[in-house]
C-alpha cells in the first residue's frame, strides 16, 4: 500500500493543497459572516434567517467536506512517508499541533453556528472580528513550518 500511495504522492499532494484551501476560505469566512449576523441582523427577522441558510450552508457543504478531505490527504502523506519520516520530522510534530488547533477552531465555529441557528448568540461582532485572527495565525504557523522546517 505504501508504494501505491507513493506512486500517486504528487496527486495526493495536490488535492491535500486544494482541500486546505476550500477548508481556510471557509474558515476565514464564516466568522465574517457571524460578524453581520451578529450586528446586523435582528433576531427572527428575515435577515437573520438569510445568515442561517448561508452559515449552515458553507459549514456543512464546504467546511465539513474540506477539513475532512485536508485530513484524509494529509495523513496519506504521512502514511506514504512512514514513521521514520515522521520521527525525523520535529517541525512535523508542531504542525499537526498547529492543525489541531485549526480543527478544534472549526468546530468552535461550529457550535457558534447552532447559537446563531437557535437564536441564542451572545457574542458581539467585535468579539468575532477578534476570533476572525485566530486561523490567520495558526495559518501562518503552518506555512513557515512546511515552507521553511526551521528545526
Amino acid at each position: 500500500m505504501q508504494d501505491l500511495l507513493l506512486e500517486h504522492y504528487a496527486w495526493i499532494k495536490a488535492l491535500h493543497v486544494i482541500s486546505v484551501i476550500a477548508w481556510m476560505a471557509g474558515i476565514f469566512y464564516l466568522p465574517r459572516l457571524f460578524v453581520y449576523h451578529a450586528e446586523k441582523a435582528a433576531p427572527g427577522s428575515e435577515l437573520s434567517e438569510t445568515f442561517k441558510a448561508m452559515e449552515l450552508k458553507l459549514f456543512r457543504f464546504i467546511m465539513g467536506p474540506a477539513m475532512s478531505a485536508t485530513w484524509l490527504f494529509g495523513l496519506l502523506m504521512l502514511w506514504a512517508n512512514g514513521l521514520d519520516w515522521l520521527a525525523a520530522s520535529p517541525w512535523l510534530h508542531a504542525k499537526l499541533v498547529l492543525v489541531a488547533a485549526m480543527t478544534w477552531f472549526h468546530h468552535w465555529l461550529g457550535a457558534r453556528r447552532k447559537e446563531f441557528a437557535a437564536d441564542a448568540n451572545t457574542r458581539s461582532g467585535r468579539s468575532y472580528r477578534l476570533m476572525n485572527e485566530v486561523p490567520t495565525l495558526l495559518m501562518a504557523g503552518i506555512v513557515i513550518l512546511v515552507i521553511v522546517q526551521p528545526f
